[in-house]
């Protein structure tokens, strides 16, 4: 395996593979004579170099003992003595071919390609294709229809070419299965988990290709009371989570830390422990297209009339109104004329275009008098109509500043990749979110200004900016930004001035993320207080992606993760033969559904029967409870997602199943390491 890039993300992403994966890793990093270079203008430039910088002086922590190359800028790869499965690192000032080639890219069975940068992946990705056309390539790219475009290339420059390899060899070219591309965005990946975490009572959702897959964080029954198990408990959360001093809930907590897919008897003698259920599994229908000026959640984008033009304006408009239809009606009286004709004598007299009346009545005079001095009041009301209307759209165009009366919103800190995404998906979930930046051209920026998301625009460090972001009436704080310390500010600054505010931090290296998550617990302990590494929720599906496998979504489970993958039941001895009961491994993975929209036969014997589907299942760890139709039975689906498996069905070779696992279970579920494969032509 090999992994390029510049920041935490690649070293998490080596770290994993080597770890839970057991796979030899090279890790192509930047030089040193690349960190040290001056910074390009613009604060998202020296933000992304500060974070390189960073990344630089955690990698021997992060490495596991790794000792990287010191003297040559162009390469120069070093690895540990830890055994055949050590990491290697070489660093390189760019990113070229020869440095791929030094990498060992020719005979490497996956390439990740994860900086900062997309045109940087792409132009790697490139290089890639050309060196080894069967090499699996998983690119991280922020911007999602170029990377349907880079994926589709892709494929088809390897395709092309391992053609002409198998025609050259008088047979089908070998590998040709796993050269795919993966493009991933680990914006993507983390956003939808940092917003649910942001917001209490906020299902945890994993959506993608149309698959939705609902879980839902639930509080220890009190006296008497009976939990609702859902279809199945994903997790018990840690036994400590109410204690100041307890443990901080990652994987090394220990007995108290929060266990992943336990069995029935684990959740049976887990009194007093909170649990994370999964509630729904189905096919989610595509999003209805939004009719024109109104967002996916029905709020309009508009311009409504009361915001158009002031009040005063209104009623000047109103007024108006009135004084012709006086006129009108007293013209009528007075001439005797029919009601059309008064009204437009009246309306001829309003804009000084009739005639003088000289030889009419007196009353028909003074009227004439009167409407043309309404006439003269129009004038200005019309002009301050025109000016007022421009300034209200230009004013729509600028960014919006927090109404007086907002309380119960979402304050977000920062929104660059990961905080324009995270924008995004508060606005699906219809909450109310103010923005705070200190980069005027940041990214998420235009998307505030579309959403109509109110946005304070100043340095959170600084005096005033968060009471500007009314944080003493917010609901959560969501800090985001590339910087540990300006993250941690901010939360302390706003837990001082509400101490039950909820708080999310953004922070890169796990040791302080640790430690902070533990001083602000104990400080705080009526408060909800978590850590999230983006790195950490998006490394996982990396991983997963280059072992060739499609990791679904990602759920945090306090420092925990718990991935969500589909797969397909041939070829793995842990799932195929065995029936759902015999499947499910406690602590490491467990069949959620069976998708039968790909039942294929099962041989000579034709296609596979369906599992029978109740309408009322037992839940795996208790009663059972109400549960909605199983997705399969629609009428407008020939066929979907079976989430109500009995024990006893045998999982064939047809069959692909959507799981839940741990990343180690997961690692050993896909058990590349225990079959051949071929390093540079040997086995």
């Amino acid at each position: 395996m090999v992994v390029c890039g510049d920041d935490a993300l690649a070293h998490r992403l080596a770290a994993e593979l080597r770890g839970v994966y057991k796979e030899r890793v090279t890790l192509v990093v930047p030089s040193a004579e690349r960190t040290v270079r001056p910074p390009v203008v613009g604060r998202a430039r020296a933000s992304t170099l500060l974070d390189r910088v960073s990344a630089a002086m955690t990698r021997a922590a992060a490495g596991n003992g790794v000792t990287t190359a010191g003297g040559s800028s162009s390469g120069g790869a070093t690895g540990t003595s830890e055994g055949p499965r050590a990491e290697q690192v070489v660093e390189a000032a760019v990113l070229t071919e020869a440095v791929l080639a030094e990498a060992g890219v020719e005979h490497a069975h996956a390439l990740a390609l994860v900086h900062d940068d997309d045109e940087t992946n792409i132009r790697a990705a490139l290089m890639a294709r050309r060196l080894n056309p069967r090499l699996r390539l998983v690119i991280r790219l922020y911007n999602r229809r170029l990377g349907q475009h880079i994926e589709a290339l892709l494929d088809q420059a390897s395709a092309l070419a391992m053609a002409g390899i198998g025609e050259a060899a008088g047979s089908p070219a070998p590998g040709l299965l796993d050269a795919s591309t993966t493009v991933l965005s680990d914006a993507d990946t983390a956003a939808p988990a940092l917003a649910a975490t942001a917001v209490a009572g906020t299902s945890k959702v994993v959506q993608t290709d149309g698959l939705m897959l609902r879980a839902v964080e639930r509080q220890p029954p009190g006296p008497g009371e009976v939990a609702d198990p859902g279809l199945c408990t994903l997790a018990l959360l840690s036994a400590t989570t109410n204690d100041p001093a307890g443990a901080d809930g990652s994987e090394s907590s220990g007995e108290h830390g929060p266990r992943l897919l336990p069995d029935e008897a684990s959740v049976a003698a887990a009194t007093g422990r909170g649990t994370i259920v999964l509630e729904t599994v189905s096919y989610s229908a595509p999003p209805l297209p939004a009719r024109r000026g109104v967002l996916p959640g029905g709020m309009s984008i508009g311009l409504p009339l009361g915001r158009l033009f002031s009040r005063r304006l209104r009623w000047s408009f109103a007024g108006l109104v009135a004084c012709v239809v006086a006129l009108a009606v007293a013209s009528m009286l007075v001439t005797g004329a029919h009601p059309l004709h008064a009204t437009y004598l009246t309306l001829l007299d309003l804009f000084a275009i009739n005639d003088p009346a000289l030889d009419d009545p007196l009353g028909r005079q003074i009227l004439q008098l009167l409407s043309g001095l309404v006439g003269l009041l129009l004038l200005p009301v019309l002009l301050a109509a025109v000016l007022e209307g421009l300034g209200t759209f230009r004013s729509g165009t600028a960014l919006r500043k927090p109404p007086r009366g907002l309380s119960g919103h979402v304050v977000l800190l920062g929104v660059g990749k990961i905080g324009t995404r995270v924008l995004a998906r508060l606005r699906e979930l219809q909450i109310p979110v103010v923005c705070v930046e200190a980069d005027p051209e940041a990214r998420g920026l235009a998307l505030a200004r579309r959403l109509r998301v109110p946005v304070v625009l100043g340095d959170v460090t600084q005096e005033g900016v968060l009471e500007a972001a009314k944080i003493h009436r917010a609901h959560a704080l969501l800090a985001l930004t590339s910087a540990d310390t300006t993250n941690l500010e901010a939360a302390l600054y706003a837990r001082s001035v509400r101490p039950d505010l909820r708080v999310v931090l953004r922070l890169y290296d796990d040791d302080f993320a640790t430690a902070v998550y533990r001083t602000l617990r104990a400080t705080h302990p009526n408060a909800l207080t978590r850590s999230r590494s983006v790195s950490h929720l998006a490394a996982p599906a990396f991983a997963g992606a280059m072992m060739g496998r499609q990791i679904l979504g990602a759920i945090p489970v306090e420092r925990r993760v718990l991935l969500f993958a589909a797969l397909d039941v041939a070829g793995h001895p842990h799932l195929e033969g065995r029936t759902v009961a015999e499947a499910f491994r406690a602590g490491a993975w467990r069949v959620l559904a069976l998708d039968t929209a790909v039942l294929d036969t099962a041989g000579p014997g034709g296609r596979r029967p369906r599992p029978p589907a109740d309408p009322a299942p037992p839940a795996p760890n208790g009663p059972a409870s109400p549960a909605p139709a199983p997705a399969s039975s629609a009428p407008d689906r020939p066929s979907g997602l079976v989430w109500d498996l009995p024990p006893n069905y045998v999982l064939g070779s047809g069959d692909r199943v959507v799981i839940a696992a741990t990343r180690r279970g997961l690692a050993e579920l896909l058990g590349r390491g225990t079959r051949e494969r071929t390093v540079g032509g040997a086995p």
